[in-house]
């Protein structure tokens, strides 16, 4: 029996190395795995479709539900996820001393729709009571011209969202004091250039600390798509991909924890690890949708009050049907 081909973009992680060394092989297919950077992968894929697989942004994911012909299907796989507290820029000279102080300042974000941006918006919202409204964001770039929102937006009227200057990037725009605040995945090269431009949470790993035991979110970022069109040829192909990237992930962590030698760079990492494990459990990192339904709830939550999704969907309605990974024996 002939496999079928079907190509993966995706970042290189620790999460997927198994799966581009072919030390795992997703069964009855034959897997490319072009490591791409994740940009490149969001543009190509959300515009162009160009990929049979891939990971794909949470946020662009839910918005592509939207369309009256949705291009792609979800499987629960989740290779990046992010405390997002940690990257909320902001310029002292601006007058911002608490969270709260944002309400009624200009925030730069890369796009609005953006997972990352739609978690600092929505831990603003929940714990500080600074509403969407309350703020005037500015899309672009955050150290390169050019950038837009991928996806195009209808947003309510009392959102106030614009485009920044096609020769403007949100760093130098907050290190001049243009913006007060810069929401993103990314560290703006200001941060470390300009002594004015601090983190909103200084103490950042203590805030997400408490943000972790008090709610027992770990922020999903990105999922893994399958085209529309792949799967209603192949329903297979979803369990099939789901048993290979819990496999993968499985790998991992028995690397992380191997102790013979480093496999990373890294002389303090068994420290990190058991503070890790100590705050948030062995398995702090995990695939599938009953482990992760109030993480994808709680998103899906905040996608829909910030006038991002049209509907309010459940954790259920994103996923391949019998793709997730409880499922996998």
């Amino acid at each position: 029996m002939s496999l079928l081909p079907l190509t993966l973009a995706a970042v290189h992680t620790d999460r997927f190395r198994a799966l581009l060394l072919g030390d795992v092989r997703p069964e009855g297919i034959d897997l490319n795995f072009l490591s791409l950077p994740v940009e490149e992968i969001f543009y190509r894929q959300v515009e162009h479709e160009e990929f049979d697989v891939s990971e794909l942004s949470l946020s662009s994911y839910v918005l592509t539900l939207d369309r009256e012909e949705p291009p792609f299907v979800a499987i629960p796989v989740f290779p990046s996820r992010y405390f997002r507290h940690q990257s909320i820029f902001i310029n002292e000279r601006s007058g911002i001393r608490s969270p709260e102080d944002l309400i009624g300042k200009r925030v730069g974000v890369p796009e609005y729709q953006i997972t990352a941006s739609v978690w600092q918006r929505g831990l603003l919202h929940e714990d500080f009571g600074v509403a969407p409204q309350d703020v005037e964001y500015f899309t672009g770039g955050v150290d390169s011209v050019g950038r837009h929102e991928k996806i195009t937006l209808g947003l309510p009227d009392d959102i106030k969202v614009q485009p920044i200057g096609p020769d403007d990037t949100l760093s130098r725009m907050l290190s001049e004091g243009r913006l007060d605040a810069v929401m993103s995945a990314n560290v703006p090269s200001c941060f470390y250039t300009d002594s004015h431009v601090r983190r909103l949470f200084p103490d950042y790993k203590s805030v997400e600390k408490e943000y972790f035991a008090r709610t027992r979110i770990f922020p999903i970022m990105h999922v893994v798509a399958i085209k529309r069109g792949v799967l209603e040829a192949h329903p297979w192909v979803a369990r099939s991909l789901m048993k290979a990237f819990d496999e993968s992930l499985r790998i991992a962590k028995e690397e992380l924890m191997y102790r013979s030698s480093l496999k990373t760079m890294l002389p303090w990492l068994a420290d990190h690890i058991e503070e890790t494990v100590a705050t948030m459990g062995d398995d702090f990192w995990t695939y599938g949708v009953e482990s992760n339904r109030h993480v994808l709830d709680t998103f899906l939550k905040y996608s829909h009050q910030q006038g991002l999704a049209k509907k309010l969907r459940t954790a259920d309605e994103l996923f391949a049907p019998g793709s997730d990974s409880s499922f996998v024996v």
